[in-house]
């Protein structure tokens, strides 16, 4: 499907007024209010379609430093204790966890910046890769 855009619109619209300029009818000539305000509609048309282009620009601007802040957010976790929530393996239940981040790194299906965690010493070392959303709690 193309797209069709106000101006393209807008010149379509003004061959056609030339045409029906040098074929009218002397005798009812077309009235100069509706041309004007047809002009004017597309005047406005092409106005809104500059702002929604100027919007998108900005809207993927906000989006590319967001996630920028994010990258920043993540790597500034590197070496801290943070709390979390995990499913114990036997239960299935909810257990607070308190553990190290180790590494951040950016999945590249999602795009989101993950942790790397370890939890537990010695033998018993676990690790999990958490979304920053899972952190509920950063300590030094």
């Amino acid at each position: 499907m193309e797209i069709v855009s106000a101006s393209d619109i807008q010149m379509d619209y003004m061959k056609l007024l030339i045409t029906q300029l040098r074929n009218q009818n002397p005798l009812e000539p077309i009235d100069n209010n509706d041309m004007a305000s047809q002009l004017a509609q597309f005047s406005q048309l092409q106005q809104l379609e500059l702002v929604n282009s100027n919007l998108n620009g900005v809207s993927s601007s906000f989006a590319a430093a967001l996630e920028g802040a994010n990258r920043n957010y993540a790597t500034s976790l590197l070496g801290k204790t943070v709390t979390f929530f995990a499913e114990e393996q036997g239960s299935g239940q909810l257990k607070q966890m308190i553990g190290t981040v180790d590494s951040v790194y950016t999945d590249p299906e999602t795009g989101q910046n993950l942790l790397g965690v370890k939890t537990g010493a010695g033998n018993d070392i676990q690790e999990y890769t958490l979304s920053l959303g899972a952190i509920v709690l950063v300590q030094n």
